[in-house]
């Protein structure tokens, strides 16, 4: 098979149709054979029933519906899993992505042999609200990953199929998909100019909750990427950091006593009355406790493997 083209969907039945419809028809005047993979994320309107109704004139149309809203990241993960096209293409289901973008991403994949293709909506008909965030994110995204995007967090993308079967999506890591598959091996990334379109249907599902996610998610992606695998070089440097200058301060403070004692020269103050003391004796502990947590995460390779475990109410495969 061709093509994947994976939408993951909260809450979007109106503009499921002509979605479809025009996917369709590019995949059919480009001669692609491919699949329509659905992830229906907990919708409350009739986004399942739709779905079902499509699948009756779009052989192609496949789809899996969660129990409950897990966010786009569970949606991701799980489509890609289930995805037998070689090159996958990820795209919202709000109309804002234009499946004419389709054909070129698939050609330069296979012709420039990209790992990624990420789209870059350079004109965008998003409220100020959400680009400005948008644009922060994206800096702070390339200052720590080193990669070169101008929009990191565009829905549309195309990937190659052992790309998205090797790396692992969760939390609200979806819009830094590029940074996990370049911590993963798949440093062969690009970028495209694409149509953003303005929304026709419905309300746009951002909230603030996730700025403040997605920046959570970016640290964790820096450390697990540069100490997931080497945890002690990390805590383990703090930690003897930390252990060395409390014991420096702690050696300098009990040798100018022993120094005034030798010399027979009036002792201004006890050890235990300096506040250096205590400060060099929290870091001896803070500095042991951060080199102990360093062997202990040499022992944690991951997180709990139930981690994406979702309940899938249905399917249509």
């Amino acid at each position: 098979m061709d093509i994947s083209v994976v939408i993951p969907l909260f809450n979007e039945d109106e503009s499921l149709p002509e979605l479809t419809a025009w996917i369709a028809r590019v995949m059919s005047d480009n001669n692609f054979s491919y699949e329509i993979l659905f992830v229906d994320d907990g919708s409350t309107d009739t986004s399942w029933q739709v779905i079902e109704e499509l699948k009756k004139t779009y052989p192609a149309v496949k789809a899996i519906k969660f129990r409950r809203n897990y966010g786009k990241s569970a949606a991701l993960n799980v489509a890609f899993e289930a995805s037998q096209g070689d090159v996958i293409i990820t795209m919202d289901a709000d109309l804002q992505d234009s499946p004419d973008e389709i054909p070129e991403l698939y050609r330069r994949l296979k012709e420039e042999r990209f790992d990624i293709i990420s789209g870059w909506k350079k004109k965008r008909y998003d409220p100020i609200t959400k680009t400005i965030p948008t644009k922060l994110f994206n800096a702070a995204t390339r200052k720590m990953s080193g990669i070169q995007l101008n929009d990191f967090n565009c829905g549309l993308k195309a990937y190659r199929s052992d790309v998205v079967k090797t790396i692992e999506v969760y939390g609200e890591m979806h819009r830094y998909i590029p940074v996990i598959a370049k911590w993963a091996g798949f440093k062969n990334i690009g970028e495209q100019v694409v149509e953003h379109r303005a929304r026709k249907y419905g309300v746009t599902k951002f909230g603030f909750s996730r700025f403040i996610n997605g920046f959570l998610d970016l640290l964790s992606i820096f450390f697990v990427g540069k100490f997931g695998k080497r945890p002690m070089h990390f805590f383990g440097s703090l930690g003897v950091l930390s252990f060395m200058v409390g014991t420096i301060m702690a050696l300098w403070i009990i040798g100018e006593k022993l120094y005034h004692i030798s010399m027979n020269l009036p002792i201004k103050r006890e050890v235990t009355d300096q506040p250096g003391f205590y400060i060099a004796l929290v870091a001896i502990i803070v500095g042991s406790q951060l080199f102990l947590t360093g062997f202990v995460a040499e022992l944690v390779t991951r997180n709990a493997p139930e981690r994406n475990d979702y309940l899938i109410e249905k399917e249509i495969l």
